[in-house]
Formats: C-alpha cells, structure tokens, sequence
C-alpha cells in the first residue's frame, strides 16, 4: 500500500534517512490514510536522538525535547519529530517516571494506545504494522497494544480516547479492551478536566455521538459526567417523546448535526452579515443540545395518569449546564453562549412581529439564528407528531423573523437612532436616568419600528 505523503514530511524524512537513521510517519496520520481519510497533522518518528535531528535543519522549537519531541519548521510549518522510546514507569495514570530512546521502532510502537495508532510507513519501506493495525481496520475495532490494562494504566485517558475513537470511525471496542475499561474506569479521575474535555468534544462532534450511551453502559460517565446518567435514568412518559431524557438528547445531538450541512461554515467564522458557523460554534451547539434538558431529572413530576411534566426544566438545565461546562474548564464565551441557548430553548415564539421582535431583544440577536438551530434540533428528537407541529410552528416564526431583518427593524439599543448624548443635547443630565429614558424609547420602537428616527425619538422623550 502505498501513502501519499505531503512534500515537507517526505523532505524530513528522507533527510533523516540520507544521513543514515531511520525515519516514518506514525500514528494517526498513517490510519487516517489508509481509512481514506485527510490527516490533521502528521507526526514523524526516528531512530536519530533530538539533538541530531536538531543539527539537520535550521528551523527547530525544543517542543517536549525532555520526551524526544523536536518541532521542525519549514516555511511556517512545524512538523513533531520523536526520537524512538520507551516510557519508564507510569506513577499517575498519566506521565511516564522517565523516558528511555532506543533505535528499535517495534519497541517505540508497542508503548502506543491502539494498534490502529501503532503503524508506521515510509516510502522505502511501506506499512510497518506489527500489531495487526490493518486487520483491526478491517475488522473495524479499537483493540489495545498487547494488555489493555497495562495501556491504561499508563494513561487512562485512554479509555475515553477509546470511546472517541469509536465514534469518529464508527468502530466497536474489541472485548478485552472493554472488560479492562470497566476495570480500570476509576482512574479517570487522576485525568484533568481539560484532557478529558477536549475527547468528549471530538466524541460530541463526530458523526457518532450516541457512543456517548455505550460510555454510559461501561460506567464511563458516571465518572466523566454523572449528570449524563440521571439523564439516562429518567424516562419522560408522555405523548410528546418517544425516548427517555437521555436518549432525547443524544438524538438532538445527531439532529443539530444534521443541520449544520444547511448553515454556511467558515474556519474561523467573525462578525459578519452572513449568518455562518465555526469549529467552536458547531462544539457548542453540540454541547448545548447534550445538556438541553440535563435539568430534567430534578424537575420530573408525574401526574395522576402517569403522564411526566418538567416544569421550570429549562432554567434548571441553563444552571447545571453552567455547572458541567464550568467543572470541564470552558471557557467564558462558551458558557455563556450554551446557557443562554439552554435557557430558552423552550422559549415560546410566535409570528406576531412584536412580540417577535421583543423576544429577539430579551434573547439576544446574536443568539437567535442559533436558537432556531437549537429549537429545531429538539423539535426533531420528540415523537413524530409533535415533531411536525414545532416544525411547521418554527419555520413560519423563522419567516416572519427574516422579514424583520431585511426590513431592519431596530432589536436592541445599538439599533436605536439616538444615543445618550443625544439625550443629554435636549436637556437630560447624565446617570441613570439616560438607560431608563433610552430603555424606554427602545421598548416603543420595537412595537413601532417605523419610529425608529433620531427625530421622532427624541420628541418622544420630550414627552416622557
């Protein structure tokens, strides 16, 4: 088999290999290749210490030389040089004691988590693969290198990765791998809220977030996110559902995926006309769709028929959501931007423009094409009737809102045609009573957007 490998890797590794070492891509970008996949970045390994791949090339960042990891940079590029090792003890589930470089690959692949991670290649040489990588991808399972418990008690984030991975490829996790997760889950815990954070956001994003349930059935969430197992505990014995908490959400997970492909997509989307989405917005909306209804097992009552309500569920979901998001070491923006989306996913919106208008401006108009993506996404996961219903509901609130827009009817004060200083220039002394003046003015002309002129505003505060 042979892969296609960029100019610059190539450049590296022949170099290494033109003055005698040893030198192959390794690790995922070798399984994203042969699964026909476009690696994120590709990692070089070799039999050269780090201070000879150093005195190779001119360009060099010490990244983790410590662990034999030196940077390459060509252009403004950098590529990960490891020199082959073996890790020493593990003392935390984590980090090695110490590091040991060797000159045998086989012994710088057998530390690595999975065998389809275990693979290396080069030109000269093609697949290097002496732990049945390929088979594995062939078969579709996340197997462990040699004993599973001993690849996680080296790093437990490994058990996690397992379920990631599951999820991106769409593979199952090979038995004994599975019975040594369940054994060795609890060392989940010595991992860090960030480590563990970044795998449940590539397992959210991926086109298999229900793994997320498998995670569940191996104990894995209850350390992770124990939230998740209420959710998946509690039932909603209703005509409006047709799964259990938990499952509702997983499957608006995969519904709020689906609609991504309907929204433009930038890389690093900015403030623009266009309504588009990002990396980190699709993460967020993908978390916010996990924790929609993470509230609901607090709010539950049942009626005399049998029938579940969730009163208040939303406001008490934005709070625990807040909670979760903040243990995993969010960030400030994300947080606010789910629990706000949370909060009112719930929100009753109609087609009467005022209301709709005033509703755009208690929510926030830059949260509102994202509320709909939230809202619809819900509405997709409950039963098929209502389903439909919010559907058709949404789609005319939708409508009637693009009218507002194109039209350009004032939605907040930075729409407002008069300003404080405004205020002032006709007579108002500044404090408090410029926000109450101009909230006031504000609330007028999202009932008369036809008012919204610095003349007619500010005759209007005259009168008040």
């Amino acid at each position: 088999m042979i892969i296609q490998i960029p100019d610059k890797v190539k450049e590296i590794i022949g170099t290494l290999m033109d003055h005698g070492f040893e030198a192959y891509a390794v690790g995922g970008c070798v399984r994203d290749s042969i699964l026909g996949r476009l690696p994120g970045d590709w990692d070089i390994t070799t039999s050269a210490k780090p201070e000879q791949v150093k005195s190779l090339f001119r360009r060099t960042v010490d990244t983790g030389i410590e662990h034999g990891t030196v940077t390459i940079m060509l252009d403004k590029e950098g590529f990960e040089v490891t020199t082959y090792r073996i890790d020493g003890e593990y003392e935390d589930n984590r980090h090695p004691k110490n590091v040991e470089f060797t000159s045998n690959l086989v012994e710088d692949l057998k530390r690595r988590d999975f065998t389809i991670n275990a693979m290396a290649y080069n030109d000269e040489e093609g697949i290097v693969d002496k732990f049945n990588g390929l088979d594995d991808i062939e078969r579709k399972v996340i197997r462990c290198v040699g004993n599973a418990e001993e690849r996680f008690d080296e790093d437990a984030l490994r058990i996690l990765r397992a379920i990631r991975f599951a999820a991106q490829l769409n593979f199952a996790i090979e038995a004994d791998t599975e019975v040594a997760i369940e054994k060795k889950r609890e060392f989940l815990r010595n991992i860090s809220a960030e480590r563990i954070r970044v795998e449940l956001e590539k397992l959210l994003v991926s086109k298999h977030p229900e793994k997320l349930i498998h995670a569940y059935k191996l104990g894995i969430t209850d350390i992770v996110m124990p939230e998740f197992d209420q959710m998946m505990s509690t039932p909603q014995n209703s005509p409006y559902h047709i799964y259990g908490v938990g499952e509702h959400c997983i499957a608006s997970v995969q519904a709020v995926q689906g609609l991504f492909e309907k929204v433009p997509y930038v890389e690093d989307a900015k403030e623009e006309d266009v309504f588009c989405l990002d990396k980190k917005l699709q993460a967020i909306l993908c978390f916010t769709m996990l924790l929609h209804d993470c509230g609901k097992p607090i709010s539950r009552k049942t009626d005399e028929e049998g029938v579940d309500h969730f009163y208040g569920h939303a406001q008490e979901s934005s709070a625990l959501a807040k909670k979760i998001l903040r243990r995993l070491k969010y960030d400030n923006y994300t947080i606010h931007t789910a629990t706000a989306l949370i909060k009112y996913h719930d929100y009753p919106l109609t087609t009467d423009k005022v209301q709709l208008r005033r509703a755009a401006n208690k929510i926030g108009v830059d949260l509102m094409e994202l509320l709909f993506l939230v809202q619809e996404a819900d509405a997709l996961a409950h039963a098929k009737a209502a389903c439909e219903s919010r559907l058709q509901s949404l789609y005319q609130v939708k409508e009637v809102y693009r009218d507002i827009c194109e039209a350009e009817d004032c939605l907040s004060l930075k729409d407002l045609a008069v300003t404080g200083k405004d205020l002032m220039e006709i007579g108002f002394k500044q404090g408090k009573i410029l926000g109450t003046v101009l909230n006031q003015l504000l609330q007028h002309v999202l009932e008369n957007p036809e008012d919204n002129s610095k003349e007619i505003l500010l005759d209007y505060a005259k009168s008040i």
